[in-house]
């Protein structure tokens, strides 16, 4: 570790390491500190309660107020089952792009932030720029907030956030906020011949499913507000991505599981559409108990993410417009750590390379192209920030 990295070695190296949300991504962290204190970076950790995972934050310049923060996670999803032509774990050139799990999604920027942290070290910069890379990102942003509150108590305040996830280097200044509800059934078990003295919990949980699905078309008939007809889709998404539960065909299953998740449209309530659901939860309990007292349905809010709303005088919003020369409106559905920023205070903006299409692929991949404008849009921050 004598020497300055490229942004591809650096993403190389990141990609290498296995941070699926389930593992520990630790290895990575201690790598990244290695190399920043190599360069004469302080870094600083939050540890998860089970310290099995961490965030790493530091920062370069005047112990000042001010700074730019970059901020990315360091979780990817899981590859199980994906038909991949490489090792995800590998970064593999191919026809333009550069593949591997984390390419997009968001080690490209993570790289690309390291890149910039230890450039703006050398380069003695006059603003500040600082580095947050998060855990458990992919599981609901839960790793985000615990540690925003730790750098507000350890680091200068930062003016301006910038949240790389993937959006083709444009400047988005809105989210949906997104909340979820883990259900889980508990029904009565029965044999499937007599199953009208049982409860089924899977065919109950489908009830729910179904109204999900019904709740969806209804919104998708609907005449989008003005901020929704901003966002694709336009209106709040109701989706259920796994299930379990049963035990064998010709028994009344016992338990069913499975997580409602909502994308929810900036100008709405996310509690609202929990709680409508919640509704729905206590209607179908209610005729359960009817069969058998001994059954009900049990619900958690496994994560909660804040929206992020487009502001006036959004310090973040006006630096990268300034940097990518991208002055049009851009909002997305998919959810960031952006919107927990700014409910922090920061003024917060998302700007990264690369396709959100291509995230939680197999054969993810980014395009070289991308990378290199990642790259260019970090060498005109670094030259911004040694500017004053």
């Amino acid at each position: 570790m004598s020497k300055r990295m490229t942004p591809l070695e650096l993403m190389t190296k990141l990609v290498s390491f296995d941070t699926v949300s389930r593992n520990s991504n630790l290895p990575l962290v201690d790598w990244v500190e290695d190399y920043l204190n190599f360069h004469g970076i302080r870094c600083h950790r939050h540890y998860r309660e089970d310290n099995y995972h961490a965030a790493l934050f530091a920062h370069v310049g005047p112990e000042i107020e001010g700074a730019v923060l970059l901020s990315g996670h360091t979780d990817v999803v899981p590859v199980d089952g994906q038909p991949w032509m490489s090792d995800p774990f590998e970064v593999v050139e191919r026809d333009g792009r550069y593949y591997g799990r984390g390419t997009c999604d968001m080690k490209g920027f993570d790289a690309l932030s390291i890149w910039a942290l230890v450039e703006a070290k050398y380069a003695g910069v006059k603003r500040p720029l600082q580095l947050a890379l998060s855990y458990d990102e992919e599981v609901g942003c839960t790793g985000a907030p615990p540690m925003i509150e730790r750098i507000l108590e350890t680091l200068p305040k930062a003016e301006a956030v910038i949240v790389g996830e993937p959006s083709s280097m444009k400047t988005v200044t809105g989210q949906k906020g997104g909340i979820g509800v883990l259900t889980r059934v508990i029904g009565f078990e029965v044999h499937s011949s007599i199953m009208h003295r049982g409860v089924n919990a899977i065919m109950e949980g489908a009830k729910l499913i179904d109204w999900v699905n019904e709740v969806n078309e209804e919104q998708m008939a609907r005449k989008p507000s003005e901020i929704a007809a901003l966002f694709d889709p336009p209106w709040t998404l109701g989706h259920v991505g796994t299930i379990t539960g049963g035990t064998a065909n010709n028994i009344t299953a016992k338990e069913c599981v499975f997580s409602v998740g909502y994308r929810v449209m900036p100008d709405e309530v996310k509690e609202d559409w929990r709680d409508r659901y919640l509704d729905k939860v206590h209607e179908v309990e209610a005729a359960m108990q009817k069969i058998h007292p001994d059954t009900r349905i049990e619900t958690s809010a496994p994560y909660d993410v804040p929206g992020l709303q487009p502001r006036e005088g959004n310090s973040a919003e006006a630096l990268v417009r300034q940097l990518t020369g991208d002055n049009a409106q851009h909002n997305v559905s998919y959810g960031t750590e952006a919107g927990q920023f700014q409910q922090a205070g920061y003024d917060a903006v998302i700007c990264g390379p690369g396709d959100i299409e291509q995230a939680h692929q197999p054969d993810e991949f980014i395009e070289i192209a991308q990378f290199e404008a990642g790259h260019d849009f970090m060498r005109r921050l670094v030259a911004h920030l040694s500017e004053g």
